[in-house]
C-alpha cells in the first residue's frame, strides 16, 4: 500500500441531503463548510467521495 493522501473539502452544505450522504460526509472528517481533511487513499475512500463528490473538493 501506498501513503498517498487526497485532500477533501466541503464546499457546500449538507442541509436538504440525504440522512445516508450526511453519514458519509461525517465519516470523511468533514464537519462544516470549507472544512478540509487529508486522508489515505483506499478504494473505501475513493467510493465515499464518489458518493457525495456534489458536495466536495478533492485535490491530489
Amino acid at each position: 500500500m501506498s501513503d498517498k493522501k487526497i485532500k477533501v473539502t466541503l464546499v457546500k452544505s449538507v442541509i436538504g441531503t440525504k440522512q445516508s450522504h450526511r453519514a458519509t460526509v461525517r465519516g470523511l472528517g468533514l464537519r462544516r463548510i470549507n472544512h478540509s481533511v487529508e486522508l489515505v487513499d483506499t478504494p473505501q475512500v475513493r467510493g465515499m467521495i464518489n458518493k457525495v463528490s456534489y458536495l466536495l473538493r478533492a485535490e491530489g
